[in-house]
């Protein structure tokens, strides 16, 4: 049987779909374990959270690109003793320029984010969770890895592929496992991008994104692309050729 009490560990927790996480997750009574780089900001988001919802908010402050740094949020995801219920791997970061327009180090930067940190993260928590027999991960991925968009595409394309291997893997030890695929959302993401925010029908609310995720993750589901128009885009993917599918490189960048 699951803990009366859950413990959920977000990185990226700060802003945008990560702290969207923390907060509906606090508000169903979760304590909470926030990850992300800048400490003051982490402090300020877990007392307005112990506050608002009277849950224990530990935090850790941690670079993802940094092994040290990763390997601490390893650890405690791997404490038997602090049991984690849940693991949100959130964070991420794109590049507005092409390629070749940016630097390797900057590219590699990027990987070590979406999936280095996912991979290692997700295999600190799997251990104990199986042993357990309950505990889930939910992978923020992107509508984008099923369209040929560069390297952000091809990372999120093995975070789905990861999810989707990890979901079949263990559903029979009580451990879900689920990719999280958002279109365009209303976040901080693009403006750190230097890009445009758009308010279209494109464009999703982080409150609808966070509330469809966990009611999917909760019913056990491998993806969850909330919103109606991300799921017809989705579906088209299958049947419009790649060397068509190209040309949306450019959306979302300017």
């Amino acid at each position: 049987m699951p803990p009366s009490q859950t413990t959920s560990l977000i990185t990226g927790a700060t802003a945008g779909i990560g702290h969207e996480y923390a907060r509906q997750l606090a508000a169903r009574g979760d304590d909470l374990v926030l990850v992300a780089r800048d400490g003051a900001r982490l402090e300020q988001v877990a007392d307005e959270l112990r506050r608002a919802h009277r849950v224990e908010v530990e935090v850790l402050v941690a670079d993802l690109t940094d092994r040290d740094a990763l390997a601490r949020v390893e650890a405690r995801l791997a404490d038997r003793e602090r049991p984690i219920d849940l693991l949100v791997n959130n964070a991420g970061f794109g590049l507005k320029k092409r390629f070749l327009d940016n630097s390797a180090d900057e590219e590699t930067a990027m990987l070590e984010v979406l999936v280095t940190a996912v991979l290692r993260l997700s295999h600190a928590a799997l251990g104990p969770m199986a042993e357990r027999g309950h505990g889930g991960i939910i992978n923020v991925s992107s509508v984008a890895a099923f369209l040929p968009r560069g390297s952000y595409s091809a990372a999120k394309a093995w975070v789905n592929s990861f999810s989707e291997w990890a979901h079949l893997e263990y559903a029979s030890r009580g451990v879900k496992v689920m990719a999280l695929c958002p279109g365009f959302t209303k976040t901080e993401f693009h403006e750190r991008m230097q890009v445009t925010r758009g308010d279209g029908f494109l464009w999703l609310d982080v409150e609808f994104l966070v509330s469809t995720s966990l009611k999917d993750f909760d019913k056990g589901r491998a993806y969850s692309i909330p919103g109606a128009q991300y799921k017809t885009i989705v579906a088209l993917t299958r049947a419009i050729p790649n060397r068509v599918l190209r040309l949306t490189q450019s959306v979302g960048r300017r």
